[in-house]
């Protein structure tokens, strides 16, 4: 699975069914602060991802 960071770092990770929460809480990412797209679609957080999925981790930007 490749999994690509707020920086547009490309990290790869087994295949291994994983939820989306897990990936963050692994990478040291608050979910409260990203949206998370799946294969392109944006995906809560208690979605499972795996094998040749793309995830996609978009920092959220606040200001005003």
């Amino acid at each position: 699975m490749q999994v690509i960071l707020p920086d547009k770092t490309l990290v790869t990770r087994p295949g291994d069914p994983v939820a989306i929460a897990a990936i963050l809480a692994d990478l040291g990412i608050l979910p409260a602060s990203v949206i998370v797209l799946k294969n392109g679609e944006l995906v809560p957080e208690d979605v499972t991802a795996s094998g040749d999925d793309q995830v996609r981790i978009i920092r959220i930007a606040h200001g005003g």
